[in-house]
C-alpha cells in the first residue's frame, strides 16, 4: 500500500493539467511564499452570474489579526490573496468566486447562531468598517459575498426577548413585543417549550433554551427581517445563506415555503439579482417546494453517505450523474431559474478528510463536486484535507477547528473543542509548494472550471462515465475514472458526442487521447471540447 501511495503521488507530480498533447507540467520555481504556480490550464473566462465556486468561512476559526486567538474580518481581509488575488489567470490563489461568512453579528456564543443584535458586528470579529472594507475588496476581485442570516430564532439575550418576557410578566397584551416570539399557555407536543422567566406562559425553543423562536405570524417581526436584509444589501452584500429555513413554522412545510415565497419577493424588490441559498436539511422531495423562491443546498450529495463520497470511493459515476439529471429536472420544474448547490461537508458535519482518507479520494471528490453545474461550496480547510469530527464529545466545535496555516497565525480552536487527532495532511504552508497536494489540486480544478464555463452554466446530459454540458452553442464533456486502475473509453461508442479534443485533466495520473480512444489514469478526470 505504501508503494502504491508513493507511486500515485509521483504520478500526480509528473502529470498535471494539460492540453490534448498530454504534456507533463514542470514545477516552477517557488516564490517567497512557496506557492506552486499553475500553468497550462487554459484561459479563465470571467465569471458572471451566480454559478460560482463559494468558500465557506467560519470567521472565528479562520485567521486572527490581533492576537486574541479568535479569527476576525481583518484576518480574512489580510488572507484574501490566498482565496482570490484578483487575477483569474495568475494561478497563485485558490481562485474562489464567492465567500459565505458564517454569522458575524453580536452574540454570546462562539458560533454566533444566536444573535443579540443583528445590526452590530460582534466586537471579537471586528467592526462594520471591516465588513464594508471586505465587501469592497470582494467586489474589486469579482467575488460575491453572502452572509449567514439566522432569522427563525435569536438569543434570549436579545433586547426583543427581554421586552417580550416583561410583557408576559405583566400580562400586557397591548405591548408590541408581547407576540414577538412564539408562545403558548402550555408546552405543545412534538415541539420544545420553556417557561418564560417570571411568567406563566411558555416560549418555543426547538434548538436550545437560549434560542427562542420568533413569531412570523406577527407582521412587525416580518418587517424587522425585511429591514435587516435591506440594511446589509444596501451595504453591498450580494445575498444570504438562510439558516434552518424549514423551522420558520416548525413541522409545517407548506407554511414555511409560503413564507419564503413572500420573504424573497420582498428581498427581490430591494435587489433583483440577489443570491440566496437555503438550508433545508431533509430529503430532496421536501426541499423542492422551497425552490419556487430560493435555491437550496443539496444534502443528498454531501457527507459520508452522499453521492459524491460514494462515487469518490470507487462507485459508479453513472449513479451520480443519473441522480443529478433527475434532480436538476425536478428543481427546474419548480423554478426554471433554479440551480443545484453542491458541497461535500460544512460546519455542521464531520470533515470530509475523515471519510475520504484513502489516497486520491479527496482529489476525486473535488473533481466530482466542482465539475458540476450551478454553484459549488468548499468548507474552509477542506482544500488541505483538515480533519475534525464530533466524536464522543458531541460538540460541533470539533468540526470548526482553527485553520492550519503553518505560519505565525495565532488563531485557536473554538471554545469547547476537544478534537485531538493529528492533522496528517499538513498545513497550507506544507501544501503550497507541492504540485501533488490537495490544495494545488483544488486550485487546478477551479481553474479548469473557469476555463470551461459550459460546466457551470450548461445543460446537463448524462453520458457513460460522466456528462455532456452545452452552453451558448458550445459543448464540453466531463469524464471521470473513480477507480484506482486505468480506464479506457472508446468515444465513438458514446452516441452523438460532439467533443473529441482533450482540453484539460486533473487527478492522480495522466490522460491520453489517441484517435477515439481516451485513457484516464486511476482517480482522474478529463474535460473534452
Amino acid at each position: 500500500m505504501k508503494r502504491l501511495f508513493v507511486f500515485l503521488l509521483v504520478l500526480c507530480l509528473l502529470f498535471s493539467i494539460a492540453g490534448c498533447t498530454g504534456t507533463a507540467e514542470t514545477p516552477q520555481s517557488t516564490e517567497p511564499t512557496g506557492e506552486y504556480v499553475l500553468q497550462g490550464v487554459g484561459e479563465a473566462v470571467k465569471v458572471e452570474g451566480n454559478e460560482r465556486v463559494f468558500y465557506q468561512v467560519f470567521v472565528g476559526s479562520f485567521s486572527d489579526s490581533d492576537g486574541d486567538g479568535i479569527g476576525d474580518l481583518r484576518g480574512l481581509i489580510e488572507r484574501f490573496d490566498y482565496l482570490n488575488d484578483g487575477d483569474d489567470n495568475s494561478g497563485k490563489s485558490l481562485g474562489v468566486e464567492g465567500i459565505w461568512l458564517n454569522p458575524i453579528f453580536l452574540s454570546p456564543s462562539y458560533h454566533k447562531y444566536d444573535a443579540m443584535d443583528y445590526y452590530k458586528i460582534d466586537h471579537r470579529f471586528g467592526t462594520e468598517a471591516d465588513l464594508r472594507e471586505l465587501i469592497t475588496l470582494c467586489h474589486s476581485r469579482n467575488v460575491q459575498i453572502i452572509l449567514d442570516l439566522v432569522i427563525n430564532h435569536t438569543s434570549n439575550q436579545h433586547p426583543w426577548f427581554s421586552y417580550f418576557a416583561e410583557a408576559h410578566q405583566k400580562g400586557d397584551t397591548e405591548n408590541p413585543y408581547y407576540d414577538y416570539y412564539t408562545h403558548s399557555a402550555a408546552p405543545v407536543s412534538g415541539r420544545t417549550f420553556r417557561q418564560i422567566p417570571g411568567a406563566t406562559d411558555y416560549y418555543e425553543c426547538n434548538f436550545d433554551g437560549g434560542m427562542p423562536e420568533l413569531n412570523f405570524e406577527n407582521p412587525a417581526v416580518r418587517q424587522e427581517m425585511v429591514d435587516l436584509a435591506k440594511t446589509y444589501l444596501s451595504m453591498g452584500v450580494d445575498g444570504f445563506r438562510f439558516d434552518a429555513a424549514k423551522y420558520i413554522y416548525y413541522g409545517e412545510e407548506v407554511r414555511n415555503a409560503e413564507f419564503w415565497d413572500w420573504y424573497m419577493g420582498q428581498l427581490r424588490e430591494i435587489k433583483p439579482d440577489i443570491y440566496t441559498v437555503a438550508e433545508v436539511w431533509d430529503a430532496d422531495a421536501l426541499t423542492f417546494p422551497y425552490f419556487t423562491s430560493t435555491n437550496c443546498f443539496n444534502f443528498s450529495m454531501s457527507q459520508q453517505s452522499g453521492q459524491i463520497a460514494k462515487a469518490a470511493k470507487g462507485g459508479k459515476v453513472s449513479v451520480l450523474t443519473q441522480y443529478m439529471s433527475r434532480y436538476i429536472a425536478q428543481i427546474k420544474e419548480k423554478n426554471p431559474d433554479a440551480m443545484p448547490i453542491t458541497f461535500i461537508s460544512n460546519h455542521d458535519m464531520d470533515r470530509a478528510a475523515g471519510f475520504l482518507y484513502a489516497p486520491g479520494q479527496g482529489h476525486m471528490a473535488a473533481n466530482l463536486s466542482l465539475l458540476l453545474p450551478g454553484s459549488s461550496f468548499i468548507y474552509y480547510g477542506e482544500e488541505i484535507g483538515m480533519l475534525g469530527s464530533r466524536g464522543g464529545a458531541s460538540t460541533d466545535a470539533n468540526r470548526r477547528l482553527a485553520m492550519l496555516w503553518g505560519d505565525d497565525d495565532t488563531v485557536k480552536n473554538p471554545v469547547g473543542s476537544t478534537y485531538q487527532a493529528e492533522q496528517i495532511n499538513g498545513t497550507v504552508a506544507d501544501q503550497l509548494p507541492k504540485a501533488e497536494s490537495l490544495y494545488n489540486h483544488y486550485k487546478k480544478v477551479i481553474a479548469i472550471r473557469k476555463a470551461h464555463p459550459e460546466i457551470a452554466k450548461g445543460t446537463f446530459t448524462p453520458i457513460d462515465n460522466g456528462f455532456l454540458s452545452t452552453y451558448n452553442g458550445k459543448s464540453v464533456a466531463v469524464l471521470h475514472n473513480t477507480d484506482t486502475e486505468p480506464l479506457t473509453i472508446d468515444l465513438s461508442k458514446i452516441p452523438n458526442l460532439p467533443c473529441k479534443t482533450l482540453s484539460a485533466f486533473a487527478g492522480m495520473g495522466n490522460v491520453t487521447l489517441e484517435g477515439n480512444i481516451l485513457t484516464l489514469a486511476g482517480q482522474t478526470s478529463a474535460v473534452l471540447r
